[in-house]
């Protein structure tokens, strides 16, 4: 059994006997005046990615180790088994994942039902629950696929991330494209207005890391002219640095963990730029540490997520990146967190020079 099974069998294990709640306890961050985002509360600003609850069946149990924030998915509208087994290689000494799981999960009916079961649950934790939604493989007009999980499962959902930019569904990355992705995100907006009600959730917008810098700069312009509520940036990588093993680094898939971390923390500073500060940011990436989360805050991000450091350091992380992080904004003199977002950036500099 891979270890990301291990963790999440362990996990529905460990709520149905009813420890985690001895072993665990949710670090707040409202010493440090965390705002509200998109007009929701965060206990904290670490997350726990997509990808990890395909079909939100352990909403729970990830409160439960600390979590601000949970996002469950990615989901599709029909069931897909993903991508040919083995498709999910580690590298511990690099602290390094690569897959190419190709969204396997069991479709949007299912992912409703686990949903609607933690939402009406008596002892529901803490936390902010984000939906991942995605197109199936065989799809060849995705307005339609995010339309309809926008339909089911955007009510329940407190944000909604629209997913274009894993590597493992091809040609889900050529959203990423100034004119399809307009077009997309009118359709995906035009659904939730239709279908959401009088407090409709903030639509996010996920990444990738291997852009260039003109591809940056259209996707800024579009998301602000789309007028969006975020992004999280980034999803895993093609890229293969020259550290990794050959075996590890031949095969296929997205790369995540420690490698990715200054590309994505990059790219955090840079759509930060571009969007002068004013698109709230999820960053994540190679996060495994509070300093590691501090330099994405620093960079433009308001919240982040891990999924790997996870897997490579224990359940045990989340409390201790938030522990450090209240450490770090003590240290550089902060009260409110948001005193931070965004420091390293040209942003903040500017903003300096013309106080």
């Amino acid at each position: 059994m891979n270890t990301y099974w291990m963790t999440f069998y362990l996990l529905r294990s460990y709520e149905k006997l009813g420890e985690l709640n001895s072993q665990f306890n949710l670090v707040w961050l409202s010493t440090c005046g965390l705002s509200e985002i998109w007009g929701l509360k965060f206990p904290n600003p670490v997350g726990l990615s997509a990808g990890f609850d395909k079909n939100a069946e352990v909403i729970g149990p990830a409160f439960k180790l600390g979590f601000g924030f949970v996002e469950a998915g990615t989901v599709t509208p029909k069931p897909q088994h993903g991508n040919d087994k083995p498709r999910i290689f580690r590298c511990p000494e690099q602290e390094a994942v690569i897959n190419r799981m190709g969204f396997p999960n069991g479709g949007m009916n299912m992912f409703k039902t686990n949903l609607s079961k933690f939402l009406g649950s008596r002892q529901r934790p803490a936390g902010v629950i984000g939906v991942n939604i995605g197109m199936n493989k065989s799809q060849s007009e995705p307005a339609k696929d995010y339309s309809v999980l926008i339909k089911m499962l955007g009510p329940m959902a407190d944000y909604l991330t629209v997913n274009i930019s894993s590597p493992n569904t091809p040609g889900l990355r050529d959203l990423q494209k100034r004119e399809p992705l307009l077009e997309l995100l009118a359709a995906v907006k035009a659904e939730r207005a239709k279908s959401c009600g009088d407090h409709p959730p903030p639509i996010l917008l996920k990444l990738a890391p291997d852009l260039d810098k003109a591809q940056q700069e259209e996707l800024a312009s579009a998301v602000m002219e789309a007028k969006i509520d975020g992004l999280i940036l980034t999803n895993t990588t093609l890229d293969r640095p020259a550290n990794l093993p050959e075996k590890f680094a031949k095969r296929q898939g997205g790369l995540s963990g420690k490698p990715v971390g200054d590309k994505s923390t990059a790219i955090i500073r840079s759509f930060y730029e571009l969007t002068d500060g004013k698109m709230p940011i999820i960053g994540v990436g190679g996060i495994s540490s509070g300093a590691d989360a501090y330099e994405k805050i620093k960079a433009g991000a308001s919240l982040v997520q891990l999924y790997s450091g996870l897997i490579f350091k224990g359940p045990g992380v989340v409390n201790s990146i938030n522990n450090d992080l209240l450490a770090l904004l003590k240290r550089d003199g902060f009260t409110h967190i948001s005193q931070a977002i965004g420091i390293d950036s040209t942003v903040e500099r500017r903003s300096a020079s013309n106080g």
